[in-house]
């Protein structure tokens, strides 16, 4: 995989070679004729029309770009860069929920993971101009995205009781056509919501501890999102030893893991 640098991600160079994105001018997908989904999931193929928000280096919006642009390894190689969330809610005994992803999934499918990960969307009350509204942005996606995966109501999971931590901004390959390169929010939340999840994004969901989580990860006939092995071998261990003091963790820069 190519390095991603500073330079590359200067707004500048981002609409000189993506200049769709300045104009939002994200094109509907052609399911019909577009070969890349073939033999993919109806339902995951129309979910790659969702509109994502394009960033430079310092997370600033430059424009929108479909989920399917955003996720193609030649556009992250070129430097296209997105914002995304991931959740990770604990029940009240500190046990992490975690879902297997759905194998009808395009990207990194059947593997386990946190709770929740998707993007917020270049849409009114989820883009965000400056870090307190984008938080805010994110938390609300989040709400949308645990109802639409997992079939957890709002109700259980109020805006207030996310906490955000930091964003991890980090690059992965899912297959020789897809991956990932994302400024991730991390939020965390502790609640007891009911689960009805939906098959189409999730496999299976389960509850653990620390200890059993580290004995999945030496389980050689489980696979793991990218993402959440980066967190976990970097941050999560210590700040799941001390929820109760999660609103220390927070800070406002971007941890690169690139």
């Amino acid at each position: 995989m190519s390095a991603i640098t500073e330079t590359m991600l200067t707004r500048e160079r981002i609409l000189r070679v993506f200049p769709d994105v300045a104009a939002n001018d994200v094109e509907k997908l052609d399911t019909r004729d577009d070969v890349i989904f073939d033999g993919y999931d109806e339902e995951q193929v129309r979910l790659m029309e969702e509109v994502c928000i394009v960033l430079d280096w310092n997370d600033v919006p430059c424009g929108s770009a479909s989920k399917k642009t955003c996720h193609l390894m030649a556009n992250i190689d070129s430097g296209l860069l997105h914002r995304a969330f991931s959740v990770f809610l604990f029940n009240n005994e500190n046990k992490l929920l975690l879902q297997q992803r759905a194998d009808e999934k395009i990207t990194f499918p059947g593997m386990w993971t946190n709770t929740c990960c998707s993007h917020p969307l270049s849409i009114p009350g989820e883009i965000g101009h400056d870090l307190p509204s984008s938080i805010l942005g994110v938390k609300r996606a989040a709400q949308r995205k645990l109802d639409q995966e997992l079939g957890i109501p709002l109700s259980d999971v109020p805006i207030d009781d996310f906490h955000f931590l930091t964003r991890i901004h980090y690059k992965a390959k899912s297959d020789g056509i897809w991956g990932e390169h994302e400024i991730d929010y991390i939020l965390f939340i502790q609640a007891t919501p009911s689960v009805t999840a939906n098959p189409n994004e999730v496999k299976d969901t389960k509850y653990v501890t620390a200890e059993e989580l580290k004995i999945m990860f030496k389980d050689d006939s489980l696979t793991f999102t990218p993402w959440f092995k980066l967190i976990c071998e970097t941050y999560l261990f210590d700040w799941w030893a001390d929820l109760d003091k999660v609103k220390s963790f927070r800070e406002d820069s971007i941890r690169r893991l690139l």
